[in-house]
Formats: C-alpha cells, structure tokens, sequence
C-alpha cells in the first residue's frame, strides 16, 4: 500500500499546487509510482496535469474528487501506488478530515508573510486531532529579509515541526507549472537541490 501525502493550508496562494506537483515529479524521477490527486474545485493541478499529458506521457496517475470523495479515491489510488500526493483547496473544514484521515502526512506550505503565520494553527490543530503528522515547508523563501527571519523565528518559537529543506522564491517554479513540468525537468539549477533534499526528507517521515 502507497502512502498519502496531502498538501494543505487554509491561506490561498501560499504554494500548495507549487508544491505538490514538485514533489510528484521528484518522486516519479526516483523511480516511484505516483498517482496525483486533486480536491481543489479551482483545479490547478488538474491543469497542471492535463498540459503535461498534451505534451506527452506524464508519468504518473490522476484523479479529481470533491473533498468528502477524496478518501475512497486515495484508497483506490494508493494500491497501485508508492505516493498519492493530494492538493487541496485554501480552506480547513470538516471537508478535509476524509482525505486527512488516509494521510501519512500532511506538508503545510508556508510563503514568508505574517499572513501565512496566521493561518497556520487551523491546519496544525486539525491534524493533531487526527493524529496526523504535519510537516511546515518554508516556500518564496527570500533569505536574509527582515520578514523571512520574523517567519522562521516564529515558527520556532511555537515549536512548529519545520522541513530543513526550504523552497526559494524563484520564477522556474511557476514557469516550469505553466508548461506542465516539475522544476527538475527545467535543468539543473539552485532549485534542484531544494526539490530532492524535500523529497528526501518526506521520504524518511512516511
């Protein structure tokens, strides 16, 4: 049996989609199963998806699920799969608890602003209830900013599990989600160490 990997956060444009696809592809790279799962009604990854599948084989599963139908899609999926990686959509209810529920894990991206900080506790509170471990993953981190070091300081004060992999604010991300790829499909730049030392990482928590 696969393991579930959701992605989620109750503030929109935080990088959940950014995130999620990065780590599908750096995952299929190593050589898993994946299958891809979106439960967000604006649909990004199935966008994402469905340009890579234009372009040709996209080496991996997809599904869509409404929130309350996506843990009977990740049973499904997850039998003929190392990784469902699940994206979700910018809100944290009682429509989440299905697909957390079937979760190994549940990686809560985190752009460097106070607002991010804000709406992290929903997410926190609700996978602690399910007894789910959570993962926050710094993203459109800018290094040696004021905000960013606020963020950080933050996010250890309050004893936050925090990924050391760290995701930097660089346009291949949304450049490579434009054209249906992973950023480890653009060549080999700064980000590829950021996208394997995450996936590596994950990897050793599920």
């Amino acid at each position: 049996m696969g393991q579930v990997i959701t992605v989620a956060q109750q503030k929109g444009g935080s990088g959940k989609t950014t995130v999620a696809v990065n780590l599908a592809v750096a995952f299929a790279r190593a050589g898993h199963e994946i299958a891809v799962l979106d439960t967000d009604p604006q649909g990004s990854m199935g966008h994402w998806f469905m340009t890579r599948d234009e372009a040709g084989d996209p080496g991996m599963e997809f599904g869509t699920a409404s929130a309350w139908g996506a843990g009977y899609e990740c049973k499904k999926m997850r039998k003929s799969c190392d990784y469902v990686i699940v994206d979700t959509p910018p809100k944290v209810d009682s429509d989440l608890r299905p697909v957390l529920r079937e979760s190994s894990l549940v990686i809560v991206p985190v752009a460097t602003s106070q607002v991010d900080l804000w709406a992290l506790d929903s997410i926190l509170e609700l996978a602690e209830r399910l007894d789910v471990p959570a993962l926050v993953v710094l993203n459109r981190f800018k290094a040696g900013t004021r905000v960013s070091e606020d963020v950080v300081k933050a996010l250890d004060e309050r004893g936050v599990s925090r990924a050391a992999a760290v995701l930097g604010n660089r346009v291949v991300y949304a450049e490579s989600l434009g054209i249906g790829k992973g950023v480890l499909e653009m060549g080999r730049g700064a980000w590829t160490a950021e996208i394997e030392a995450l996936r590596d990482e994950v990897s050793g928590l599920v």
